[in-house]
């Protein structure tokens, strides 16, 4: 039950990230500007929220393992909310995915997860990714970068 919860918050998760790259494609004006910063802003959060999942696995290591996990949780923070601050939605997006698969990448190398977490995290982030790789195209091709 835990499980089919986790998996449905996460692809509900997804859901906004669609939504707003919907509003780049097919939306004018004020709804256009929401969605590009919607995007961003939602994205900020989400892996800040990956972020914060790092700090709290970090509780139950030893050690310089553990003193790791929360230097990359709040270096993943601080890149993240950098990679807003360029005030450039298309940089900001590409920098965001980037952290999304940096974020991946670290916890697959450091032994988080396996089993059907993993798989549930792999699967997420590389739609994610592809949501932010549709957002930039979105961008370009509508002329808003």
């Amino acid at each position: 039950m835990v499980a089919l919860t986790i998996r449905g918050l996460g692809f509900a998760g997804v859901l906004p990230f669609l939504l707003f790259v919907l509003g780049i494609w097919f939306l004018r004006d004020y709804l256009r500007t929401l969605s590009q910063q919607g995007f961003v802003i939602y994205s900020l959060a989400i892996l800040c929220f990956l972020a914060g999942s790092l700090w709290g696995t970090a509780m139950q290591r030893q050690g310089a393992d553990k003193l790791l996990r929360l230097v990359v949780s709040n270096g993943i923070v601080v890149f993240a909310a950098l990679s807003v601050l360029t005030a450039q939605a298309v940089i900001a997006a590409g920098l965001l995915a980037l952290g999304y698969l940096a974020t991946l990448w670290y916890e697959r190398s450091s032994g988080s997860r396996s089993g059907w977490y993993a798989s549930l995290r792999l699967q997420l982030t590389l739609l994610v990714v592809a949501l932010h790789i549709a957002y930039i195209a979105g961008l370009i091709a509508r002329g808003t970068a």
